[in-house]
């Protein structure tokens, strides 16, 4: 049986993130500590059926964190494989707005990426690395906290 002719049962359901890799000219990324798990993390969140990817990202920063941001590039596509959450990760430069704690958020704040090595789980880190890379966009998948090297 073909893929369009599986029942719905059998296809597999992915939730479809966006993140924002926001980098300052001084280098320093924006990063928020999320109130749900007290995490470092890029600020993101779930892409809305009836928004582009670029769109999604600008709110999800803006609401996060209350920066208004540029989207740049597309800099990486990460999947985690436990949850089945797929992330758009785009590169953003800040233009406008003042930084500001929300609902998801119980600190914003402008890290080095030695502090984002420090404070992030690699899977989450590996996301500002990449989006400063010059050989983007990068392909990962990751268990939500480790990146899984696949052959």
């Amino acid at each position: 049986m073909n893929a369009a002719a599986q029942p719905r049962e059998s296809t597999p359901l992915h939730s479809v993130a966006v993140v924002g890799a926001v980098v300052r000219d001084d280098g320093r990324v924006l990063a928020i500590k999320r109130a749900d798990n007290g995490r470092w993390a890029p600020p993101g969140g779930v892409l809305e059926l009836d928004e582009s990817p670029e769109a999604g990202v600008r709110r999800e920063v803006w609401e996060e964190t209350g920066v208004e941001v540029e989207v740049r590039q597309l800099t990486g596509v990460y999947k985690n494989m436990t949850r089945g959450v797929v992330a758009l990760v785009f590169r953003c430069v800040p233009v406008g707005g003042t930084e500001r704690t929300s609902d998801e958020s119980i600190a914003v704040s402008w890290l080095t990426l030695a502090e984002v090595a420090e404070a992030m789980t690699e899977a989450h880190a590996v996301r500002f690395a990449d989006a400063l890379s010059e050989d983007a966009p990068h392909v990962r998948t990751h268990d939500g906290r480790r990146l899984i090297t696949t052959a």
